[in-house]
């Protein structure tokens, strides 16, 4: 009888560990490739942000199936925003975002996003600003920019990603703050923009250091001053805005852009669980944290309801700056 009942307690103990076995192995998963939406344009920030993710993933086979990139400029991120929120499969759908993640929402409720549905996988950094002008203007300083600039009034033409957008919202910070009439002209992306400064199309851009580097290493274009609360390890010459005192008083101001990847809306629990693991693993990684730092990226990794208070936080923020503008009532 005995050993009767220590053949059963020993079955059981392997149908315990054989359902644990099971359970780990039948984790979720995805099935087929996954369609990695890039809100903004090719040769951008997010562009190229997205695809080293991809060629991370890739090769340090961090997932079972492929991250497809597919850019969608359109409507300063609304064609994106519009993909992901009608996404025939929320599991196997993720979108890199900007700030226009949050700003487009508000300039066009008509397109109806609630940017609290997305899942909230993963904040990879937080990008950065600088004002750049051509090397050819002659211009080394930003008093030497102001007083061009003032000069030049509404002929002074700023190029940048998108309408209302970020570097849209810089251009219009300057120009309220020290009074000038820059024109802005909108881009499908920031690459588009560096290759228009370093061609004199336009006249300056406040693209991140990422989109400018190369035409920046190559002697062609030249930084002015950089939008953050802190001098950039990578540009210690650059001084910050709110360093610079105009008229006898300082102003500082300083301006960010999320960096982050989102699920569909209607992802399962299961698959942003996976997702989340996925690129925790990514910003581990040795290749992105060299990237952050060669690119002048900052800020830490964060997801779940962090994410979640942070994109209310700027949503907040973005809804004063646009109200401020004029750009929305």
């Amino acid at each position: 009888m005995k050993s009767i009942k220590s053949l059963i307690l020993g079955l059981a103990s392997l149908l315990v560990v054989a359902v644990g076995v099971s359970t780990n192995a039948t984790a979720w998963q995805p099935t087929k490739p996954v369609d990695f939406i890039i809100m903004a344009g090719k040769g951008g920030g997010a562009d190229k942000m997205a695809r080293l993710m991809q060629a991370i993933v890739e090769e340090e086979k961090l997932s079972n199936r492929p991250l497809v990139p597919t850019n969608k400029s359109g409507g300063s991120g609304a064609e994106a925003l519009v993909a992901a929120k009608n996404a025939a499969d929320p599991d196997h759908t993720i979108m890199v975002t900007l700030n226009s993640f949050f700003t487009t929402p508000l300039r066009n409720p008509g397109i109806k996003v609630d940017i609290q549905t997305f899942a909230p996988v993963g904040r990879m950094a937080e990008d950065t600003f600088i004002l750049w002008v051509h090397k050819d203007s002659g211009i080394t300083s930003f008093s030497q920019f102001l007083d061009t600039v003032k000069a030049q009034g509404s002929k002074w033409v700023m190029g940048g990603t998108g309408k209302n957008s970020e570097d849209n919202i810089i251009t219009d910070h300057l120009n309220k703050e020290y009074g000038l009439k820059i024109k802005y002209i909108p881009y499908k992306g920031g690459g588009a923009v560096a290759k228009d400064l370093a061609g004199k199309q336009i006249n300056s851009s406040v693209n991140n250091p990422s989109e400018a580097l190369g035409f920046y290493e190559a002697g062609t274009v030249v930084p002015l001053v950089a939008f953050t609360d802190n001098r950039l390890p990578m540009f210690p010459d650059v001084p910050t805005l709110g360093e610079m005192f105009v008229g006898g008083k300082q102003a500082p101001w300083a301006y960010y852009m999320q960096r982050a990847v989102v699920g569909a809306p209607g992802m399962s629990d299961a698959a942003l669980a996976y997702y989340t693991d996925l690129f925790t693993k990514v910003y581990n990684s040795k290749k992105w944290q060299a990237y952050k730092k060669k690119k002048s990226l900052m800020g830490d990794f964060m997801s779940g309801n962090d994410l979640k208070a942070y994109w209310t936080r700027q949503v907040d923020n973005h809804r004063a700056i646009l109200k401020a503008s004029g750009a929305i009532k």
